[in-house]
């Protein structure tokens, strides 16, 4: 194939990409054609949440459990459980980031195109904290602060006690210091009741025939609730019939039973160890279903020395920081595999396999702010982006084609095709695991690389224009200007190229946005110029530039030079 030939085809070539990036970009051209309309305007630019409004979440990630050595760890992969289970819900483009304030962590989630607050925040909830927990030792520190706690709450009563006997208000002291939520505020009194309304421990003094109306007992009365104060106020019947009016202050007792998480302390096993989850019954599909867990290669070292230690002890699964399953270990379990039981249902069983599956979120989340990003703030801001990058690109269109003459023609040309480009990329990029999100800043980035897109072209061009104002031919002049304008190119595209790179590695949000669109213009706009625009000019001019070459250089210059 001669060079005629090749030249021909290459500019076949660049005929046919500018007329399929065009379609792309501006489907409207094709409307007469409705099988292929119907199948363009379906690409659609992934618009940002500035553009076309949605949802802004903000959690709270606790990682006060997790050794400082795996916090950026936990929380990269609470990230990505975020970002698989809003993306399940087909949201497009969503943005999830990490993000510090002080001391906390946050992720900030980010749904374009969302308008229900509460579904959103449905999505991010849903997704569950799995972890594994043991029962905390007898002889822990926690025991020994709830001796020192029922100790002084003790005393509080026995002083309680010996001002009532002195002859103090009873209901005032009552209102003043009693536990009790369901007479406190009516002075202690707990009206008439017959015997065995209270636990044992109150009925036995309050029934005692020795007990005298209007006395108040000379001792604490201690029960499961804490440390009870009892006057007797009045009686009525006798026998079966018997009730006693009385009152009562209660100095409440605490309890490790009252505090669940506090039975229970972090083994280090959660959802993040999680591998697969499944629905499995007790026997062979017999009985009713529950959940099987299969953990990665760390899940299963960290269940099996749970399991050696547990032997005959109970260890509690929680899901959302409640309990959902509490098992007693048999023996030591090393296959990584764990069931969860909880008289589910087989439609409970398939959603919380599904949620598990979905991804495990490795620490709690909590949400600290929220926002609703109004659509029409960001349609206004993109139509006078638009219009600026119109006024930008025509502005360039008219001095390229006045200055340049027949090479500002092509130049526009290029600097059409780079625009369109740029749009089917934008489109086509869906269909990419790295989809493009245009929002505001990116449109900057791109209004701004329409004006570096003509630099190349203007280096070339002046290249050419001196070689022809020294004598070359046209086709002599065309390669020198391409050849020698290279360099110059290159250092000065690469030296941007360093810059966003900068900014996409360390920057976030909108700086980043603005230099992924940046970056890909200033490729985009070097292939555009070095090679598109060669191929073009290469094919258009011919012999006929040797007779009318002022269309490419004024004839002034030319006698300047030729002087």
């Amino acid at each position: 194939m001669n060079q005629i030939k090749k030249t021909r085809l290459r500019f076949s070539g660049v005929i046919l990409l500018g007329l399929i990036v065009g379609i792309i970009s501006y489907p409207q051209v094709v409307r007469f054609i409705p099988p292929l309309f119907n199948v363009v305007e379906k690409l659609k630019v992934n618009e940002g949440l500035d553009l076309q409004g949605g949802i802004h979440l903000e959690y709270k990630a606790d990682v006060s459990q997790l050794p400082s050595d795996k916090v950026s760890t936990a929380l990269s992969s609470a990230e990505a459980v975020i970002e698989r289970r809003v993306n399940a819900f087909g949201v497009g483009e969503p943005l999830v980031q990490l993000s510090r304030s002080g001391t906390e962590e946050r992720i900030i989630v980010e749904l374009p195109g969302i308008k229900d607050i509460e579904q959103a925040k449905k999505m991010i909830k849903e997704t569950p904290f799995l972890e594994f927990r043991e029962q905390v030792a007898p002889d822990a520190e926690i025991f020994k602060t709830f001796d020192t706690l029922n100790q002084s709450a003790k005393e509080t009563a026995q002083a309680t006690l010996d001002r009532a006997k002195k002859g103090e208000d009873f209901s005032a002291l009552a209102k003043e210091f009693s536990q009790d939520p369901g007479s406190k505020d009516n002075g202690g009194d707990l009206d008439f009741a017959k015997k065995g309304t209270f636990v044992p421990e109150f009925d036995a003094v309050l029934f005692d025939p020795n007990f005298k109306a209007g006395d108040v007992y000379s001792t604490l009365v201690e029960s499961q609730f804490g440390w009870h104060i009892i006057k007797k106020i009045e009686e009525r019947g006798e026998g079966d019939t018997l009730e006693i009016h009385s009152a009562h202050i209660l100095i409440g007792k605490r309890s490790i039973d009252q505090y669940p998480e506090l039975q229970w302390v972090v083994t280090g096993l959660t959802g993040k160890n999680l591998k697969s989850a499944s629905v499995d019954y007790h026997s062979q599909g017999v009985g009713s279903p529950q959940v099987a867990l299969q953990f990665d290669s760390e899940g299963t070292q960290l269940f099996a020395d749970i399991t050696k230690k547990n032997i005959g002890k109970p260890v509690a699964i929680f899901l959302d920081k409640e309990i959902i399953s509490q098992p007693t270990v048999q023996n030591e379990i090393v296959a990584g595999q764990a069931v969860i039981t909880g008289n589910f249902t087989m439609q409970e069983a398939n959603a919380l396999v599904k949620r598990l599956n979905e991804g495990a979120l490795p620490v709690p989340i909590t949400l600290i702010g929220q926002q609703s990003v109004d659509a029409s703030l960001g349609k206004d801001a993109l139509e006078k982006s638009l219009f600026a990058g119109l006024v930008g690109l025509s502005v360039v269109a008219v001095f390229m084609i006045l200055y340049y003459r027949f090479l500002g023609l092509v130049a526009v040309f290029a600097l059409l095709l780079y625009t369109a480009m740029l749009f089917a990329i934008f489109k086509l990029s869906v269909f990419t695991p790295f989809a493009i999100t245009v929002t505001l800043s990116g449109i900057a980035g791109f209004v701004l690389s329409i004006g570096m897109a003509v630099d190349a072209n203007v280096l070339i061009f002046e290249r050419m224009r001196e070689e022809l104002a020294y004598g070359k031919n046209v086709h002599k002049a065309l390669e020198e200007g391409f050849h020698r304008a290279w360099p110059s190119i290159r250092d000065g595209n690469y030296s941007t190229l360093i810059t966003t790179f900068i900014l996409i590695a360390s920057g976030t949000g909108f700086v980043k946005g603005f230099a992924i669109i940046l970056t890909i213009g200033v490729l985009l706009s070097m292939f555009t110029a070095v090679v598109l625009v060669h191929i073009v000019l290469k094919f258009l001019v011919s012999d006929w530039a040797e007779r009318y070459s002022w269309i490419l250089v004024p004839k002034k210059k030319l006698l300047d030079h030729k002087e």
